[in-house]
């Protein structure tokens, strides 16, 4: 590497290390100032490591933790952004406490931003791309979801070298020619009712052969012959799917990972398929799953006084509905925090709130609801229209007055659901409170 990349890698980590004196944190500055000294830094830096890019809508965050335990069990020099910071100063932040090696190479498993892995994408230069899956999101920012896989086709144009790992579920993925190896994966399961869906070549209705949800599964178009490409790695069975945990079968053995939900098992599969492009064995993929962390804002688990919380960002249609289908296995009484913001991270068009299926929490015993953020009286008019009474509903201004109620509240099922921004406010609160580290 250059002395210049050398000396802007060394004042990133003394950004970062002032960061955690002062802030207790900060993964962006680092790799601002590492950038500003250096723009050539990725390019140089990314070149000692194979590189692994995982990115999508819903799920980067969690598929690239679940990499990042699997690969450090059998690899020494690993570097990552798996708290998610995803774009060009969080990536280069993931770098500047790398430890570069020209005899060997190390491995760099990164989450990107779908709209920024154009801006980083050559510098990179990744020996493989996961395409986890793309829903709606964040109209005003990405548009369409055809328009946001344009990005990942360009993406992939300008790094024909690199294999495309792709939820071969999704109609989209398959839809259009690439330069690229591809292999795909999928869950071969029927998990719901097929909805109606439409080609993306051609328009038509799509039918299925299983289903699993928001337009996945073995498809086929009978007009334009589009079908799900044969696939490399599957999940065949589905033994348990339980508010906490999820178990299910790839290849003829049984996995089990601690958080639920079918779209994590997604996650957990497309992680299978990069350890096994490794030839990592199922073993240690085992093993990994079981000790994962839950991602702050994933199935995070927050402990009050007198009980656990848990914790769900939320940000599209899609994965809102995903998170209210686990809280409906909800067995026992439970209070509703759902807090809401627009900001640009967020998306500042709200209206796929209206998307959300609240309608499917009619039948659970909520004692409470409490509402909160910048938006919060958008989340509030939206459950009125879901149908809940409104004198079950608190509004708050205020988040640190919904932690104080939250230390002091006898429920002993707490789900919180929050918009990006959201949830990393209230995380702010519950650390100045000293209720997580």
């Amino acid at each position: 590497m250059s002395i210049r990349t050398n000396f802007a890698l060394l004042s990133g980590r003394l950004t970062k290390h002032l960061l955690m004196k002062t802030t207790g944190g900060g993964s962006s500055l680092p790799g601002k100032v590492a950038h500003k000294i250096s723009p050539n830094v990725l390019d140089d830096v990314s070149q000692y490591y194979d590189v692994i890019i995982v990115t999508g809508t819903n799920g980067k965050t969690l598929t690239t933790s679940l990499i990042t335990n699997i690969f450090k069990r059998k690899y020494d020099n690993i570097v990552t952004n798996s708290r998610g910071s995803n774009m060009l100063q969080g990536i280069i932040g993931a770098f500047v406490d790398s430890k570069p090696n020209k005899h060997k190479k190390g491995i760099a498993i990164l989450e990107v931003d779908e709209g920024s892995l154009n801006n980083v994408v050559e510098a990179l230069n990744p020996k493989y791309i996961i395409h986890t899956n793309l829903f709606l999101d964040q109209m005003d920012r990405y548009g369409d979801v055809k328009e946001t896989y344009q990005l990942l086709v360009n993406a992939a144009k300008k790094v024909p070298d690199a294999t495309l790992l792709q939820n071969g579920d999704l109609p989209l993925f398959s839809s259009v020619p690439l330069p690229n190896k591809r292999k795909f994966f999928g869950v071969d399961v029927q998990a719901e009712s097929p909805k109606i869906n439409y080609c993306p070549r051609c328009n038509h209705t799509l039918s299925y052969k299983t289903y699993t949800y928001s337009g996945q599964g073995n498809f086929t178009c009978h007009a334009c012959h589009l079908k799900r490409p044969e696939l490399k790695y599957t999940v065949d069975n589905i033994y348990n799917l339980n508010e906490s945990s999820s178990t299910f079968e790839i290849d003829g053995e049984r996995f089990t990972i601690p958080v639920a939900g079918l779209y994590n098992i997604y996650n957990a599969l497309a992680a299978y398929s990069m350890a096994k492009e490794y030839s990592i064995e199922n073993e240690i993929i085992k093993a990994a799953f079981l000790e994962m962390k839950r991602v702050f804002g994933r199935q995070e688990l927050i402990s009050f006084k007198n009980q656990i919380a848990t914790l769900n960002v939320v940000k599209n249609p899609v994965g809102l509905n995903q998170v209210l289908s686990l809280i409906e296995k909800s067995e026992t009484p439970l209070m509703l925090v759902a807090l809401l913001n627009n900001r640009p991270a967020d998306g500042v068009d709200v209206s796929w709130l209206k998307d959300g299926n609240f309608e499917s929490l009619a039948d659970q015993d909520i004692i409470e609801i409490k509402t909160g953020g910048i938006s919060a009286e958008v989340m509030t008019n939206r459950l009125i229209e879901a149908g809940f009474n409104e004198s079950l509903i608190k509004e708050y201004d205020d988040l640190e007055k919904i932690v104080s109620d939250l230390q002091n509240s006898d429920a002993k099922n707490i789900q919180i659901i929050a918009s990006y921004t959201a949830m990393l406010e209230f995380r702010k609160v519950l650390k100045d409170k000293e209720i997580i580290n």
